[in-house]
């Protein structure tokens, strides 16, 4: 049974910046340099809504609503996720979650194993 745990959300003012962190643990046998992993994001009233997802090789796909603004990244070797936001708007503000599984859904809300999700709140 894999395990997420996010970190790193919080409130800030449009145009600052945020890192989120997710840690994966409990993957067995199978190394987690073998999961896609994507971020998402659900705002009160909203659908869940893919933000970005990469896989160990580096692929990437981003939404086009947080493009040039948000950056997803991976360190294999320790289990990590991150995700770089600048520029952030309030329309940013939603609970962010991290997602693994060994197929790749992309920003499909598929995925296998999630986080509990962390706040972001981004004023104005």
């Amino acid at each position: 049974q894999v395990r997420l745990v996010e970190s790193g959300g919080g409130s800030v003012q449009a145009g600052g910046s945020l890192r989120l962190s997710c840690v994966a643990s409990g993957y067995g046998y199978i190394n987690y340099f073998m999961y896609y992993t994507a971020w998402f994001r659900q705002a009160p009233g909203n659908e869940r809504e893919g933000v970005a997802s990469i896989y160990s090789g580096g692929s990437t796909n981003v939404a086009d609503s947080v493009k040039g603004r948000f950056t997803i990244s991976r360190d294999n070797a320790k289990n990590m996720l991150y995700l770089q936001m600048n520029s952030l708007k309030p329309e940013d503000t939603a609970m962010y979650c991290c997602a693994a599984d060994r197929i790749n859904w992309l920003l499909i809300d598929s995925y296998s194993y999630w986080g509990q999700g962390t706040q972001v709140t981004v004023s104005s």
